[in-house]
């Protein structure tokens, strides 16, 4: 099939950043494009070339975006499934596949499919109502501390919870919900495998995630992680393992812990680009978003090495800043040798909402990280 320049149209679910910088790489190869999104701020807007505003959770806005394109994928997990699969039933190509996104977008069932196919997890309990916990407890089923996760809809630190006392419970929402057992772990690592639609499979480099104490969100992503080659290697095998497990088409995100024993256990995965792969626009031969659009539309998958050494800040809003955006000392920054910003289009800011990030590249890892301080000290995302 001719893709560029012609009459195709690729189909995208949710217009957030992740739309926005998969859109780069359609305006590069002049793929035509038509994205959903609820909100009429969408960062995606900008981009696209036909914006329908809707929500992706209703079924006859995903089903009618399906009936103009050609191919359907998405930039967001939590997205009408029935009306995939109907899309899916009628001839449509769906990537991700419905039957992958099916186990990926409820945290039990994602859970449930790693013990089924031995990939290695954190022990965990699922829970029709958060009720049932403090049950757990008084039973002895239960101890302090674990991660409390809501099934759905989490994201970016939200629905996700460490529970130290049953206060902590207090607030959080009271449906399905699953408990962790705490991991003592050395790093938190993420691997991003590509997928073609043929089945080609490639990895990228093992990276490492620094994250907020607070905020529960990554503050630096480090590739490559500064970790023993052999752990590194059995982490790829892990990831490749799950992925031909799930079978996706497209980007899978594989989130892991590193315990103190050297043990690599699975965390989450996203089937989609992901926060833990944005240094490659500016470090890898092929970025992320482009091997998505490679993988989706069975194009030959591009080379995932690194061309250099590349670090991510994410530029969050500051604590006790609400309203309209302001990046400052955005200047300082642009100084910096090989320090690339993204700023998102998200006209409003508020605390710990992702706004952008910044890559920094360099030959020398202990370099970047140094400068990538530099920069998380230097701007701030604060309002008028």
């Amino acid at each position: 099939m001719n893709y560029f320049s012609s009459e195709f149209k690729l189909g995208i679910l949710g217009g957030g950043q992740l739309g926005k910088m998969l859109l780069y790489e359609t305006r590069k190869l002049d793929i035509h494009t038509k994205v959903l999104d609820p909100s009429d701020e969408a960062p995606s807007r900008i981009a696209c070339n036909e914006f329908f505003k809707g929500d992706l959770m209703n079924f006859d806005a995903v089903y009618a975006l399906g009936k103009k394109v050609d191919v359907l994928t998405i930039e967001i997990e939590n997205v009408n499934l029935d009306a995939l699969e109907k899309l899916e039933d009628e001839g449509l190509k769906v990537f991700p596949p419905t039957r992958a996104l099916r186990i990926i977008q409820n945290k039990a069932k994602q859970k449930l499919f790693y013990v089924d196919n031995n990939i290695p997890t954190a022990d965990f309990q699922r829970f029709a109502y958060k009720s049932e916990i403090e049950d757990s407890f008084a039973n002895g089923g239960l101890k302090f501390p674990f991660i409390w996760k809501a099934t759905q809809f989490g994201y970016d630190g939200q629905g996700v919870k460490v529970v130290r006392k049953l206060e902590d419970l207090n607030g959080l929402p009271a449906g399905e919900c699953i408990t962790e057992e705490m991991i003592n772990f050395k790093n938190e690592i993420a691997v991003i495998v590509a997928r073609s639609a043929s089945g080609e499979v490639k990895t990228y480099p093992v990276v490492e995630m620094e994250f907020h104490p607070e905020a529960n969100q990554v503050e630096y992503v480090i590739c490559p992680a500064r970790i023993d080659a052999k752990i590194a290697e059995k982490a790829q095998e892990i990831a490749l393992q799950l992925s031909n497990k799930i079978k996706h088409v497209g980007l899978l995100a594989v989130e892991m812990f590193q315990t103190q024993d050297d043990r690599i256990l699975v965390n989450e995965v996203a089937p989609r680009p992901h926060n833990s792969g944005h240094y490659s626009i500016e470090a890898s031969y092929t970025n992320q978003f482009e091997q998505h659009i490679r993988a989706i539309l069975d194009l030959p998958l591009g080379n995932t090495a690194s061309k250099v050494a590349g670090i991510m800040v994410n530029l969050v809003g500051a604590e006790g800043h609400t309203g309209n955006v302001v990046y400052e000392n955005i200047e300082e920054i642009l100084s910096m040798d090989g320090v690339t910003p993204h700023i998102y289009g998200k006209k409003q800011t508020r605390p710990f909402r992702k706004m952008g990030h910044v890559t920094i590249v360099n030959n020398d890892i202990k370099e970047a990280r140094k400068i990538a301080e530099q920069v998380k000290n230097t701007i701030k995302v604060i309002s008028e």
